[in-house]
């Protein structure tokens, strides 16, 4: 489906129970495949992409700078946005606020999310992978990321897109919800003795997702996959990265959610 189609994004019933019938069509479908060819044909490269995507190491310390700008006083975070899923990774309802209207429960809450996929175990649970020269194409996952960052995450059709389009690669057969920021962080300077400077020079504008099960009223469990874009290398914008989180054994898996 192409991102950018607005008509077929917010179609009507008719067309919304028809697109739903395809999918399931398409699902069923690709379940029937061996595995090695619903590889090739959904990741470039099949197996030997996968593993050229994993090329850089991830530097603690830049994942520890910027968790300190996710908390109560001092908040990175302008805008939030998510979708409530069901298994089949269809979209049950979703929301889209500025964070700072939250209540103090609720963001903390939040930030703990965001704060997961950061935390987690650098170079195995998060790890870096590269966007490969055909990865760009209009109406690839890149663009729509970058489009998601560039509005600040104020566009609902564009939001609408990256949830249908994780809802096509996951479906776990539990409910789970899709959690999104947006934040913008003053990457200080630092003297020859790293410690940092009151000047900056530049501003890091990203997005940190969180995939996590839901239960109750929509209430969220620890993140199981997520993802920081674009990556943060070198204390610096790396718009050809991104870092991925997956819980326990499950990235090669998981791998086709964004790929």
């Amino acid at each position: 489906m192409d991102f950018y189609d607005v008509d077929k994004l917010w179609g009507g019933p008719g067309y919304r129970q028809k697109e739903k019938a395809e999918r399931a069509h398409l699902h069923e479908t690709a379940a029937a495949e061996s595995l090695n060819n619903f590889e090739k044909k959904n990741i470039i490269g099949g197996r030997t992409g996968m593993r050229r995507r994993w090329r850089m190491q991830i530097n603690r310390e830049d994942m520890l700078e910027l968790t300190r700008r996710m908390n109560i006083s001092r908040n990175c975070f302008g805008r939030m946005a998510g979708a409530y899923m069901d298994g089949e990774g269809y979209v049950d309802g979703s929301f889209n606020t500025h964070f700072q209207k939250l209540s103090g429960a609720d963001k903390t809450k939040h930030l703990q999310l965001a704060k997961t996929v950061l935390l987690s175990g650098t170079n195995t649970e998060l790890r870096d992978y590269r966007f490969l020269p055909g990865d760009r194409a209009p109406g690839s996952i890149w663009q729509l990321l970058m489009a998601l960052r560039g509005c600040e995450l104020k566009n609902d059709a564009l939001l609408l897109s990256l949830y249908e389009y994780m809802g096509e690669r996951y479906r776990p057969g539990y409910p789970y919800g899709i959690y999104v920021f947006h934040g913008n962080y003053d990457v200080p300077l630092k003297g020859s003795d790293k410690v940092a400077q009151r000047e900056s020079e530049e501003v890091y504008n990203f997005l940190v997702c969180a995939l996590c099960p839901v239960s109750g009223a929509y209430e969220p469990g620890s993140p199981e996959w997520g993802f920081l874009f674009p990556a943060f290398s070198a204390r610096s914008t790396d718009v050809d990265g991104i870092h991925i989180f997956s819980t326990g054994e499950r990235h090669k898996e998981r791998e086709k959610i964004l790929f």
